[in-house]
């Protein structure tokens, strides 16, 4: 059944105002517009692909590898191609998070694990987690990523994240424009793509107050049968002003998203049995055991409002910076099991009150599950003897999914099943820097703390599908809310750091701490109440930068002992000992060389990482296919940890005025120190990957063609399925035009291709799974400055 998603309302607005501006904004002078764009250039100049001059490893991402993405792609994906981070997305343009995943040294980011901080703007993001959590890409519209630093292992002594073990990503925003413009864009690709976005710069509002707003909309199909169309609405917007000595800073962002998941392959077998086909199919066929596989029954919704205001100033000789902020997520996601489950006990031979549209059992458990029912709601029982034609989807079942192995007239039933999330979560933030000297040589104290206090709320229920033999469409009434939580979290992280400079080296020596605690409170048994306190011991931080004799040569070294607090999700489940589960923690050490001139930047560095304390879900049970109920008996444990080593390089050279080259290579080696899995490869990990970025601007003309090898992985922990390795390229075609007339000032086309040779490959990888990755696609953009 296709579905068609009309662009929405706010497109309509958006059109209606640009064609305002057309005629009414004022014609900006030349060189304004030049000002301005020499002014954003300086911008991305300022982080320099190869890393900043500091004791640890850091990149962070350009022009070019913005320019190699479409406007609509995730922002998570202008870092794939910097050493020692694989970014995986299943979806082409980053619309599915279920299928989304981020590598960095064997640290993952994925469905089961949250190793990897993010924040925004320095801001936390608070979790990055699939159910409840929130991905940096949903706070930012790609058109306003101004662009995003990496800090791999060691990360800086004040970064805001409790998940950071393996480094972390800060995703940074624009700044308003000087002068007063108006900024359109609009975007069509493969798949039925297209965005409409516009941005309106204020110039100066009020005296050194600027400001800027945007509005976007964006909708694609799923790639593999375009049965389903994602879509996501964003709002966004900036100021900036200086009042007084204080500079102020607020930001602002809404975000509606709708998208539909695509499924994991279980196995190398299925994968090479259709590379290009999930197992989710288009059609409605009216037997539950197969329709649980439908593709518009897979669907997330997530609503994410997020803002702070910062404030920056002196305090005699202190540099003081300041914010607040304040984030509301709401979300739910929807799956169809292929059953309603029997949690009321109505009595032998009764009808089921489960199949009334009136009731609803809150809490408790099933005690069975029913597949059929006659007229009058009464559970019926497969024919003796019959044996199940039922294949598909996980190998089929029994005789019970199968309508073939019951008499006429019998109905079958199934459930909509819905987890609801919302999130409301408010925090401080605030530094110092004191630049003083110390016998006659240059020393920085700076030290912070930050505050965070949020509530997750979670809940299911479950909808019985009206009639599950001739639509989809459920019972507004749930008949189970299956349960109830809250998960009050509490964290106090404080540091400080004195960094001192001999002449012949810098050296720097920091300590900070986490006090997390973790609540779970349950609305329907308090006797499943649950209360954790994730508190770290005094975590060093210690580094080095030296100059050395040849001009633009450094060297490094950096150790960090980081820290990932126990997660709301491991007190999910009942039959978890809290007691038992420890913070996961990490040391780190970076050394390296990094080098520095005009026109060629490189850097080398080698890292030694010591997990401990790995926190994993371990079943006593298997279940075939998805358990829905999650009633499969287990809980969450530490087990053991994992040994990482590397080495990470990167070079950036201008090989003529026109003619750029990056390139960049990851040796890396993964290991579990559990006593089971002892030696082993981490799964998902590459221990070899390498990119070539050719990148040429003449004028207002642009281009470059981007290449990225990734070498093979391993599907489990046991290493008995290994994932062939792959090979993705990127093209991109571009030019400006000014001096167009009329209210225009310039116009920009461009034209970008991924996975140019249609690469077939396995992209995230999870445990006896992974996504079949994004195949290739293009997309045309065109961009108007009034």
């Amino acid at each position: 059944m296709k579905t068609y998603v009309p662009m929405k309302q706010s497109l309509i607005a958006l059109s209606v105002l640009s064609a305002l501006s057309a005629t009414s904004l004022p014609v900006m002078a030349q060189d304004s517009q030049d000002q301005q764009a020499k002014e954003e250039q300086e911008q991305m100049e300022a982080i320099v692909v190869t890393g900043r001059s500091v004791s640890y490893a850091n990149n962070a991402s350009s022009a070019e590898m913005k320019k190699q993405q479409t406007p609509m792609t995730s922002a998570l994906a202008m870092v794939d191609n910097l050493p020692g981070v694989l970014v995986n997305e299943g979806d082409p343009f980053g619309s599915d998070e279920w299928s989304t995943s981020i590598s960095i040294r064997g640290f993952q980011l994925d469905l089961e694990s949250q190793q990897i901080g993010m924040t925004v703007d320095g801001i936390s993001n608070g979790n990055s987690n699939y159910g409840g959590g929130t991905k940096a890409s949903r706070y930012i519209d790609t058109e306003n990523l101004r662009g995003t630093e990496v800090s791999q292992g060691t990360s800086d002594i004040s970064s805001r994240s409790n998940e950071a073990l393996g480094g972390t990503l800060n995703f940074t925003t624009i700044r308003p424009a000087y002068e007063e413009q108006f900024t359109v864009s609009t975007t069509i690709g493969e798949h039925n793509a297209q965005k409409l976005y516009a941005r309106y710069d204020t110039g100066e509002i009020a005296e050194d107050t600027f400001a800027w707003f945007s509005l976007s909309s964006q909708q694609n199909d799923d790639y593999m049968d375009g049965s389903v169309t994602n879509t996501r609405d964003h709002a966004e917007g900036k100021i900036i002003s200086r009042v007084g000595d204080v500079d102020l800073t607020g930001y602002v962002s809404y975000d509606d998203a709708q998208e539909y998941t695509y499924q994991r392959v279980y196995g190398l077998a299925q994968y090479e049995q259709n590379s290009e086909w999930d197992g989710l199919t288009e059609d409605w066929t009216g037997i539950p055991y197969q329709d649980q596989a439908w593709r518009e029954g897979w669907v997330t919704e997530r609503e994410n409002m997020f803002g702070y205001l910062k404030a920056d100033f002196m305090l005699g000789e202190v540099d003081v910076s300041t914010n607040v902020y304040y984030h509301e997520n709401e979300g739910v996601g929807k799956w169809i099991p292929y059953y309603v489950a029997d949690v009321t006990d109505d009595g032998a031979g009764n009808p089921h009150s489960e199949l009334d549209p009136s009731t609803t059992a809150y809490g408790g458990s099933q005690s069975g599950l029913i597949y059929f029912v006659n007229r009058d709601g009464q559970s019926l029982s497969p024919n003796a003897g019959c044996e199940s034609s039922i294949g598909y989807p996980y190998g089929g079942g029994g005789a019970e999914i199968d309508p073939g192995c019951y008499d006429q007239g019998a109905m079958p039933v199934s459930s909509h099943r819905h987890t609801h999330y919302e999130k409301q979560r408010y925090g401080v933030n605030a530094d110092f820097v004191w630049d003083t000297t110390v016998a006659g040589m240059a020393n920085t104290l700076r030290g912070g703390l930050w505050y965070e206090d949020y509530q997750r709320d979670e809940y299911r229920d479950w909808h019985k599908t009206i009639d599950a033999a001739a639509s989809p469409r459920p019972e507004s009434n749930p008949y189970w809310v299956q349960y109830s939580r809250e998960f009050p979290v509490e964290t106090l992280m404080y540091y400080i750091e004195d960094e001192i400079d001999a002449g012949f080296a810098k050296f720097r020596l920091g300590a900070k701490k986490f006090d997390v605690e973790v609540s779970k409170e349950d609305q329907f048994n308090p006797d499943n109440n649950l209360s954790v306190s994730s508190d770290s011991d005094a975590l060093l931080s210690a580094g080095f930068v030296a100059p050395l004799p040849l001009s633009g040569l450094e060297v490094f070294g950096g150790y960090a002992e980081n820290f990932a607090a126990v997660k709301d999700a491991v007190l999910e489940r009942d039959d978890t000992d809290v007691s038992q589960v420890e913070p996961e923690t990490a040391d780190n050490i970076d050394l390296g060389l990094r080098y520095s001139t005009p026109g060629f930047n490189a850097s080398l560095t080698y890292y030694d990482i010591t997990f401990e304390n790995r926190i994993t879900f371990v079943s006593n049970e298997d279940v075939d296919g998805i358990d829905f109920l999650e009633a499969a008996a287990g809980g969450y444990v530490n087990t053991g940890g994992v040994e990482s080593n590397g080495i990470e390089a990167s070079l950036d050279y201008n090989l003529s005025d026109n003619l750029g080259v990056y390139v960049s290579y990851t040796k890396n080696d993964s290991t579990y120190t559990d006593e089971e899995f002892r030696g082993n490869t981490v799964l998902g990990s590459a221990q070899d990957m390498a990119v070539i970025s050719f990148d040429y601007t003449k004028g207002d003309f642009y281009a470059g063609f981007s290449t990225k090898y990734v070498g093979e992985r391993y599907l489990d922990q046991a290493n008995t399925q290994e994932s062939d390795s792959y090979v993705v390229s990127d093209l991109y075609i571009g030019k400006t035009v000014y001096d167009i007339g009329g209210a225009i000032d310039s116009m920009e086309l461009s034209f970008t291709v991924n996975n140019v040779f249609d690469e077939d490959y396995l992209g995230t990888i999870a445990p006896n799974a992974g996504w079949i990755g994004a195949p290739r696609t293009a997309a045309l953009n065109a961009k108007f400055v009034f």
